[in-house]
């Protein structure tokens, strides 16, 4: 290994997955383009874009990946019992991790997950509140001293999500309750699996996105994105691995189909326009 990659490994947790015997098992995903040609795949930077059209497989691999390492979700069930991962653990069954340094730290989100996310915390929010209102009925013949005790853990409890998220995930934009999410959530040394997290975020926000992504980097953090967003692939010192030819492979940013249809369009709307 040379001393330049040394260097680089010491960035990451995830460094590769490799696929073993799947040609005997049929259905989705295995009959998947993209699985049939997938051998073995290796993570060389701490951030790795997934990009490709729909239907090509990014969600299906990321989602593989995610129940492999038996990430942490925000927002659904236990990757182990989640009932939408059930084919896609079949997959995941297959994968080989090559590990740096195996981590259980990180978490894995889709984007429609946020929203089931910022739905339970306001439900944890209203059940504590309740609690509240239930220990005043049931110390009301009690002395103020043991009625407060009786209320600490749960001001407590809410007290810290105010400190987290103030008035609430629910009472902000869905782009400003994303980054609150991912910001609270984030800890040093872990391997993060997201699935279009520029979903909720404005252009604007996708840059504050990529601030926090660099800021993550140098606490040792490792993204492994799937994603269609031209700003976000921007991201410096990232890989951009092309789900549209097969196999995967790496491409430069200039070089994806993304970045120059989407320069080709804000350079001349009318052109693309007037064929509508």
């Amino acid at each position: 290994m040379t001393v330049q990659r040394a260097a680089a490994d010491k960035h990451l947790h995830l460094k590769s997955i490799e696929v073993r015997n799947i040609f005997a098992t049929q259905g989705f995903p295995f009959n998947l383009p993209l699985v049939q040609s997938l051998h073995d795949l290796e993570f060389t930077t701490p951030v790795t874009f997934f990009v490709g059209e729909n239907g090509t497989g990014k969600s299906t691999l990321l989602e593989a990946i995610a129940c492999a390492v038996e990430a942490v979700t925000v927002g659904s069930e236990n990757i182990r019992t989640d009932k939408s991962l059930n084919e896609v653990r079949r997959f995941a069954q297959t994968l080989k991790l090559g590990w740096v340094k195996r981590t259980h730290r990180g978490f894995f989100l889709r984007a429609e997950d946020f929203f089931g996310y910022a739905r339970s915390m306001n439900q944890i929010k209203a059940d504590l509140q309740e609690d509240l209102k239930a220990v005043d009925e049931d110390y009301r013949d009690r002395s103020d001293y043991a009625k407060s005790l009786a209320k600490l853990p749960f001001q407590n409890e809410l007290s810290d999500m105010q400190q987290r998220y103030g008035d609430g995930l629910d009472q902000r934009s869905h782009g400003e309750s994303f980054l609150a999410l991912f910001q609270n959530r984030f800890v040093p040394n872990g391997l993060y699996l997201l699935d279009e997290p520029e979903a909720p975020l404005s252009p604007l926000r996708q840059l504050a996105f990529l601030a926090m992504l660099k800021d993550m980097v140098e606490q040792n953090g490792q993204f492994i994105i799937a994603t269609h967003s031209p700003i976000l692939l921007a991201f410096p010192g990232a890989t951009l691995l092309n789900f549209d030819t097969l196999p995967i492979k790496a491409v430069a940013y200039q070089d994806l189909e993304h970045v120059n249809l989407t320069k080709a369009f804000l350079n001349n709307p009318e052109s693309f326009l007037r064929h509508l």
